[in-house]
């Protein structure tokens, strides 16, 4: 039986750019002649994001997507949680429904994982030769500074916590309790599956193709300050 890769899609107001990343996801073939389930859950969204994804699905029968909504918005975190527990691959990964991570370097997470030597590999904005958008200064050195202080309690020596491309061994991630709806849930998986008995994290450099906020992008300054208090209350002191 093949292996199976479950890519959890959180979105809210991607009516404009669902399509393109599902056509991506589409285009991609995966090493080991692995199967895709794509799972989308749609956190109450004030667009069009839905009516799009229907739209998807019923013009492209060919490929696997499963389609879940929040009747309430709950944030990013919270949409994960449901897509996560909806997961049947052997391994998960997290795709935003944005443009800015490429799904054709599924494969160079994946590498590690199918050969033997990783559980869990993050993908890296920081490390590598690979393309990089040049941005926000201040929303580099935040990212920088929080995973530097997630690393203190973690003991882990990441050079990207709060990158969107995590994969994981399905079984794994599900057996951790989940409880950040909204951005803590980096720092809070991190932190959690840090613990896991024997665990082995690996990292590869990815590019990064980032979004202004005037062409989408959500996370702000309040979302950092609840990184800190996520990585003090589940790295620090340990939370359940």
């Amino acid at each position: 039986m093949k292996n199976t890769l479950s890519i959890i899609i959180p979105a809210y107001n991607e009516g404009k750019t669902i399509h393109l990343i599902l056509d991506k996801l589409k285009a991609v073939t995966l090493i080991g002649d692995m199967q895709k389930q794509v799972i989308i859950v749609n956190d109450c969204s004030k667009d069009n994001t839905e009516e799009a994804i229907q739209h998807y699905i019923s013009t492209n029968p060919d490929i696997n997507i499963q389609y879940f909504k929040h009747e309430v918005n709950k944030g990013k975190g919270a949409a994960l949680h449901t897509g996560i527990q909806k997961a049947t691959g052997n391994y998960l990964i997290i795709q935003d429904a944005d443009l800015e991570y490429d799904p054709e370097e599924y494969n160079l997470l994946l590498k590690p994982v199918l050969n033997g030597f990783a559980d869990v590999v993050y993908g890296s904005r920081f490390m590598g030769g690979n393309p990089h958008r040049i941005l926000f200064f201040w929303h580099t050195i935040g990212n920088k500074f929080l995973t530097f202080l997630s690393n203190m309690f973690t003991n882990l020596n990441l050079t990207d916590m709060e990158t969107c491309y995590k994969l994981f061994n399905t079984q794994i991630i599900q057996s951790i309790p989940l409880k950040e709806k909204r951005f803590g849930f980096e720092p809070e998986v991190t932190a959690k599956i840090s613990r896991v008995p024997n665990i082995r994290i690996y990292e590869v450099g990815i590019s990064y193709y980032g979004r202004t906020y005037e062409e989408g992008k959500k996370i702000g300054w309040k979302d950092g300050f609840r990184a800190i208090y996520c990585i003090l209350k589940y790295g620090l002191f340990k939370i359940k």
